[in-house]
């Protein structure tokens, strides 16, 4: 681990950003060239101490966790994010964008959408990043562990995961996760994650299995869906999807397909972030 290496760089990109490509307004006092300290630290969910550390060259190694986190808080491009990881003494993760990490490109679009809900997706259904107005609207979820980081995991095993949905579109939506999920399973055929995952679905879920035995296909792809939110009610919902080349990450835009979902949108922004239930966790 090169600290001194590592202090320099990860100092010299934070004040290399705007405020305002990250969505935080830049007021009239602020006197930093870039993203203030606790700014970041709020970004990648890390301790505001942690990251002066780190800024110091006092810090212990990172986890490979928290250099994924400061890649994406930092917008940092592929390139860069590598030699994050190199300094820090981690190899850097595959260059498809596995491992939990956004590429870099998909980051910038969601920043680029601004009050359009937009999330990134890995082709399992692992949310890997999210913007401000994605998180108002449905929680916050790049925080979750084992299975319970995949949306079809959740939506299979967990009750309360159907609440977001109204009771008409469930079947739906069941039918197009699993096709989903066959889809990534022919296209990574033998791939250790997939088939593992699907078969602890196949032991917790007599839905999934059922529903995995009829070989239904389909890739995620265009969509109108209603959400129903706790604090704004049911919106209605046009869903695009962007796929990188590899189709391994996705990017899902939310847009409202009528003037009452704009309305309760722009309610929703005004309201801000509360305390979501754990039907949206």
């Amino acid at each position: 681990m090169e600290r001194a290496e590592l202090a320099d760089f990860l100092r010299r990109r934070r004040e290399a950003i705007r405020p305002a490509e990250v969505g935080i307004a830049d007021g009239p006092r602020r006197r930093t060239a870039g993203l203030r300290r606790e700014e970041v630290a709020m970004l990648a969910g890390m301790s505001v101490d942690y990251v002066v550390r780190l800024e110091q060259g006092r810090s212990s190694q990172p986890s490979t966790q928290l250099l994924g986190a400061l890649a994406r808080a930092l917008r940092l491009s592929d390139d860069e994010r590598d030699h994050l990881f190199y300094l820090a003494g981690h190899r850097p993760p595959p260059a498809e964008g596995v491992a939990g990490l956004a590429r870099a490109g998909l980051i910038r679009m969601l920043d680029l959408l601004g009050d359009t809900p937009a999330l990134v997706l890995s082709d399992l259904g692992e949310v890997l990043a999210q913007n401000r107005a994605n998180v108002l609207l449905s929680g916050e979820h790049t925080g979750l562990t084992g299975d319970r980081r995949y949306l079809a995991y959740r939506w299979f095993t967990e009750p309360s995961a159907r609440a977001v949905a109204p009771p008409e579109e469930h079947e739906r939506q069941s039918r197009q996760l699993v096709a989903d999920l066959r889809a990534t399973a022919g296209r990574r055929s033998g791939d250790a994650e997939v088939t593992g995952l699907v078969d602890r679905l196949r032991e917790a879920s007599p839905e999934f299995r059922r529903r995995w035995a009829d070989h239904e296909v389909g890739v995620r792809r265009a969509d109108r869906k209603t959400l129903l939110h706790p604090r704004v009610g049911r919106l209605l919902l046009d869903c695009e999807t962007l796929m990188t080349p590899d189709q391994r990450q996705l990017l899902l835009v939310l847009t409202p397909a009528d003037a009452e979902a704009r309305e309760r949108l722009e309610l929703l922004r005004v309201l801000g972030t509360e305390e979501f239930p754990a039907s949206l966790r």
